[in-house]
């Protein structure tokens, strides 16, 4: 527990983590949709948010599609076609085929490689940006040579070293997969991220900074890929008076009722990505002088949305923190603290924090999957990480850091009050 000798009384209301931001323009699609009676997978509201979406984030085509992951699942498929010249027959397998991807990142970026049969390699973190390392990269390439498909993560909104990796992805002629269901809106060297991979994805989660409740985004610049992607997500039909099937199809296009939300809520993105962005510079300056840093990004070459504000306190500064599978506890020290008292102290004020994503490479699921770090030890650095002896960088950004309550309807006085209890922690 928390401990403290400071009693402190809690927020009137919920602090989230990151809730939806409405605006009433959601309402007006959604009955528009009702009105007119479109209210499965063919309306007006998926056209446009479609087109408003492609011509936003700069790509030929927007696929709406029911989430983040089934977006992702279609991206795998047009990658492994293109990869490995599997015939048009609908059967796409990655069977025996590795994937190099992010590790440190939620499971929904890797699920969908295991449902075409292929094999996780996962890929180490870097300081700069939390992202996959680019000299990871490299090093994975050179184990595994033959691999043809990089799923590469902008994490909690912040764009990954794309100059560096697509360097490394081009040399060896594979295929890159963006996964910005976290950074819609955010930008490298002016372009929006979702346009440096062949085929990209977005997600309108109920907590991501535009959302649909659910839904996503396959995007791409190939207008074979886009063709397939609209008849893999309607059971494959084919061009018959009947119920003709050649492929195997999916049901994973987006409702015209969910559409009708996504498109109430795309012309307010940079509305809320400047509200995130004052949320990430309250908490810099509100958190001086601690042995603490913020989420980092490159300032000259990126612009992130800011999407989650997060921290990571300093080695020296960490008091004694343990973690389980599902458990975790520490021992207070003065002048020290970490992110286990953290969230316990800021949940006293009705306010929601949540620990980094735990890495992919130390999931019970994946334990047994490769995992690269740039010298190429991988799992022998992990091993030698839990006794002390090497950095495994992701599981340390893991240990060390936390998302802080970002919510765009967050009041500044909550987030004073959230930022004294960080305070007081390390008192």
């Amino acid at each position: 527990m928390f401990n403290t000798d400071k009693i402190y009384e809690k927020n009137d209301k919920h602090v989230w983590l990151s809730s939806p931001t409405m605006h009433g323009d959601e309402l007006e699609y959604i009955k528009e949709a009702y009105m007119s009676n479109w209210m499965s997978t063919v309306g007006k509201n998926i056209d446009e948010v479609e087109k408003h979406i492609s011509e936003y984030i700069g790509t030929k085509y927007a696929i709406a599609l029911a989430s983040g992951t089934a977006s992702l699942h279609l991206a795998i498929k047009m990658a492994a076609i293109k990869a490995y010249g599997m015939p048009g027959s609908g059967i796409v397998s990655l069977k025996g085929k590795k994937v190099f991807c992010s590790d440190m990142t939620f499971s929904a970026t890797v699920n969908p490689v295991l449902y075409e049969g292929g094999e996780p390699v996962f890929i180490d973190t870097e300081y700069d940006t939390w992202n996959m390392d680019p000299k990871a990269l490299e090093k994975a390439f050179e184990i595994y040579p033959d691999v043809k498909i990089v799923v590469l993560v902008h994490l909690y909104g912040t764009p990954a070293k794309i100059d560096e990796i697509n360097t490394i992805v081009k040399k060896y002629n594979a295929i890159l997969i963006e996964d910005a269901a976290e950074s819609m809106g955010a930008t490298y060297r002016g372009s929006q991220t979702g346009t440096f991979g062949d085929y990209n994805i977005l997600s309108f989660n109920g907590n991501k900074i535009i959302t649909g409740s659910s839904g996503g985004c396959l995007l791409t610049d190939d207008e074979e890929a886009a063709k397939k992607a609209r008849k893999w997500s309607t059971q494959s039909r084919e061009a018959a008076p009947w119920y003709q099937h050649e492929e195997i199809g999916y049901n994973y296009r987006m409702s015209n009722v969910i559409a009708g939300v996504v498109r109430g809520q795309l012309p307010y993105l940079n509305e809320h990505i400047a509200k995130k962005r004052k949320i990430y510079e309250r908490y810099q300056e509100g958190l001086k002088g601690l042995p603490v840093s913020m989420n980092p990004f490159d300032k000259e070459k990126s612009n992130p949305n800011f999407w989650l504000s997060c921290l990571i306190v300093d080695k020296a500064a960490m008091c004694k923190q343990v973690r389980s599978e599902s458990d975790n506890c520490y021992i207070k020290e003065k002048g020290k603290s970490c992110p286990t008292e953290i969230l316990e102290a800021i949940s006293l004020i009705n306010a929601e924090g949540r620990p980094i994503w735990k890495p992919m490479h130390n999931q019970p699921i994946y334990r047994m999957n490769p995992f690269i770090t740039s010298d190429g030890n991988g799992r022998a650095k992990t091993n030698a990480y839990i006794s002390g002896e090497a950095t495994d960088v992701g599981m340390d950004i893991f240990d060390r850091g936390l998302c802080l309550p970002s919510d765009n309807k967050m009041t500044a006085e909550e987030q004073d009050r959230v930022i004294k209890v960080i305070r007081d922690c390390f008192e």
